[in-house]
């Protein structure tokens, strides 16, 4: 601990109920001794989670005065956590736990993979956990009920996403099944027993799915857009300060007209004569520009980061040994695609780690996927992340492992693909199109997610569908047009944004913050301005609200 202010006891207490009351949590963040169990996903969970988080508050009001920086940081960083969690509770958000990918049923699938299977006892663990899964999807749509009584109900689209991914998930190749053949291949002697389980699993996922189609799809609200009181509440919560959110989409419409200028630049040093979509097009389908395999594709990644931690450790950040390796892994099918980070356990046994979810592609595109591995893996999230997990002298448990803020977090990530387009690591203008197309992405991700939640129309000055109102369509066909994704890729995208309000635009608001603190620091300190020391306070604070970091480094 840090120091003997009780603030610090508090947050390992909150640790350590938090891993008891949800044993997924637990094991994504390496918190021992529940990767077995599901915990009570129903309306129980629920209750019990809430006086958690009120009794943990009313325990953070009570303490002493903060004597020093690091008490400060742990009372204000812990009370900012707890408070969006309390309104949640308030306004019933667990109880329509449906989402594409930010709810329940997407986690499961992620967690089985990441949990470790390389001891007999971690291996016992997730055979015992397969078997309680049928169990768990029960207890879980007991919650839905309960939701559902209340009139508090996710979008139809959400369900039919959930629904989708239960039947993919049991299918002969699907996530669970693929998980239990790798189990009995590590544990032969399990084999016998994980077989007999299968039929009850595959079981209870159809029948969930069934019962997300035919009894809570009815009664759900066809409408996506979560509205203006829902859509302040969560974007508080996930950039930690008050958003202009007018002046957000005034702001990302200017950046979005920038970058498709130098995209294009770029796009003509690759194919000249040819428009970007042209440019794009040629990118994704000519196999010189492809990885031929996605085991070929994982090992180039891997050579990135490899050579981006050799290259920069010690001239732009410090990296402490323990975390100066980060595995590339492909995701089994099934899931939203994309790229993910998960972070090492508390302990670093277990490496932090890049998984790819790829769908069916057999060759892989790499001209946006370089610019991706800086920004999951080094010096992007796997450094962020290592480092909140290692400052034990100066974070508290609960900072160190469990808080995360999406506007800094993402924010960073994003910050260090311009980083390094800066420093030379996109050498070709290939990775630099991609960057761009990157960065185009988070841009467009901030007025697509304000259209479609608060209803907007596009302006009429838009470089695509001019004056016409929002909707899914038009979000897909955007992503597709300005932001290069592939069809199936861009309807993953909008349909998460639709599940997670406020997500999307973290990215670019939270690197928009970061850019502009570095620009005021320069400015305030002159020729004495240290590059290296801006990255140090910025990560040295872990994860705070941008209102609480833009105090920490200036």
């Amino acid at each position: 601990m840090p120091t003997d202010h009780p603030i610090f006891e508090l947050a390992d207490r909150f640790v350590d109920e938090t891993a008891a009351l949800s044993p997924m949590s637990a094991t994504y963040i390496g918190v021992d001794g529940h990767d077995h169990r599901w915990g009570d996903l129903g309306p129980e969970g629920v209750a019990a989670e809430a006086d958690l988080l009120q009794r943990t508050r009313a325990q953070l009001d009570a303490l002493p005065t903060a004597r020093n920086a690091e008490e400060r940081l742990a009372v204000r960083v812990l009370r900012d956590h707890l408070d969006p969690l309390i309104d949640d509770h308030v306004h019933g958000e667990p109880l329509r736990d449906l989402s594409h990918i930010a709810s329940t049923v997407p986690e499961m699938r992620n967690i089985l993979e990441v949990q470790d299977t390389s001891t007999p006892d971690g291996q016992e663990a997730l055979a015992q956990r397969l078997e309680g899964l049928p169990d768990a999807l029960a207890a879980w749509r007991r919650r839905l009920d309960v939701g559902m009584a209340r009139d508090i109900m996710a979008a139809r689209r959400q369900a039919e996403s959930v629904a989708g991914q239960l039947r993919d998930a049991v299918a002969d190749d699907g996530a669970f099944p693929r998980r239990i053949d790798r189990l009995r291949r590590e544990a032969p002697h399990l084999a016998e027993r994980l077989m007999r389980s299968l039929p009850a699993l595959r079981r209870a996922a159809v029948d969930t799915a069934d019962w997300l189609e035919t009894v809570y799809l009815p009664g759900a609200p066809a409408a996506d857009a979560v509205g203006p009181e829902r859509y302040r509440r969560a974007l508080h919560g996930l950039l930690g300060t008050d958003l202009d959110i007018d002046e957000a989409y005034d702001w990302a419409w200017t950046e979005l007209r920038a970058l498709l200028d130098r995209a294009g630049t770029v796009a003509a040093r690759i194919v000249p004569d040819a428009g970007l979509a042209d440019v794009l097009e040629h990118l994704r389908t000519d196999p010189g520009e492809a990885a031929p395999s996605p085991e070929r594709f994982r090992d180039l990644m891997q050579e990135r980061q490899t050579i981006a931690l050799e290259a920069l450790s010690g001239e732009h950040f410090d990296v402490p040994p323990p975390i100066r390796h980060v595995d590339v892994k492909l995701a089994p099918p099934g899931g939203a695609l994309g790229a993910y980070y998960v972070g090492p356990s508390e302990d670093l046994t277990r490496p932090g780690s890049i998984w790819w979810s790829l769908g069916e592609r057999t060759s892989v595109p790499l001209f946006e996927e370089v610019s991706t591995a800086y920004h999951e893996g080094f010096p992007g999230h796997h450094l962020q992340v290592g480092l909140q997990v290692m400052h034990a002298d100066r974070l508290s448990r609960a900072h160190r492992l469990m808080i995360w803020n999406p506007g800094y977090g993402e924010g960073w990530a994003l910050y260090t693909e311009t980083l390094m387009d800066e420093l030379g690591f996109l050498e070709r203008p290939a990775y630099e199109l991609g960057y761009l197309t990157s960065s185009l992405l988070r841009v467009l991700r901030v007025v697509i997610d304000i259209g479609l939640h608060l209803e907007r129309d596009i302006p009429a000055s838009a470089p695509f569908a001019a004056g016409q109102p929002w909707s899914f369509e038009v979000a897909v066909r955007a992503l597709m047009d300005i932001g290069g994704l592939d069809e199936d890729y861009a309807i993953s995208e909008v349909t998460r944004y639709l599940g997670w309000p406020g997500q999307a635009i973290s990215y670019a608001i939270g690197q928009r913050e970061i850019l502009r603190l570095r620009d005021q620091r320069r400015q305030r300190d002159g020729d004495r301005f240290d590059l290296k020391a801006f990255h140090a306070d910025v990560l040295g604070s872990g994860p705070v609200g941008l209102d609480h970091l833009r105090e920490l480094v200036l």
